[in-house]
């Protein structure tokens, strides 16, 4: 499946139309937008700005996606269950970000074909993901993330990216420039 795949599935069709609906809020940065134990209600459109979705362990911040501007994001496990996060999503930069509640995005799946083509896709960004974090090689690791968002550098902030590669930013740094 290509990148552009999921702009093509019935159901993010109508949900980015019902996006276009949405008036924009702004936010600072470093602003939280899901707390860790609280229930995640609602997606977000990234129109502008950066966002990182981490974990917090006792010692450290555990970053597990990176979303900027035309991503959709969220603390994915706690809105389909409907359980507390054990995630937080925060802003990285001053951000405008579309939101829909959650009873919008099931009106959208309930009018729409594709809902399952479109957690298929998700599914597999997953795997990808943890291919990623199981790459012995911080080279290969960059290069895996660098085929699937060639622009991640113009969004994202190398130290956020460093965290997210599993590595320190001077090794980032030191592989970006060899």
């Amino acid at each position: 499946m290509n990148n552009n795949y999921i702009y093509q599935i019935d159901f993010v069709k109508n949900l980015l139309s019902t996006f276009e609906k949405t008036t924009s809020v702004s936010f600072k940065k470093d602003h939280i937008l899901t707390r860790e134990g609280c229930v995640e209600n609602n997606l977000f459109f990234i129109e502008e700005g950066a966002v990182k979705i981490y974990y917090q362990s006792e010692l450290n911040e555990h970053i597990i996606r990176l979303g900027y501007n035309g991503s959709i994001i969220n603390s994915l496990t706690s809105f389909f269950n409907q359980e507390p996060s054990e995630l937080v999503v925060e802003t990285l930069r001053e951000s405008k970000i579309k939101v829909l509640k959650r009873s919008e995005v099931m009106e959208v799946k309930n009018r729409s074909t594709g809902y399952q083509k479109f957690l298929e896709k998700l599914l597999i960004q997953q795997l990808e993901r943890e291919i990623d974090l199981l790459q012995d090689s911080p080279n290969k690791r960059l290069e895996r993330v660098l085929k699937r968002s060639p622009q991640l550098f113009q969004y994202i902030p190398l130290r956020y990216i460093a965290s997210y590669l599993r590595m320190t930013p001077e090794t980032l740094s030191r592989i970006r420039k060899s």
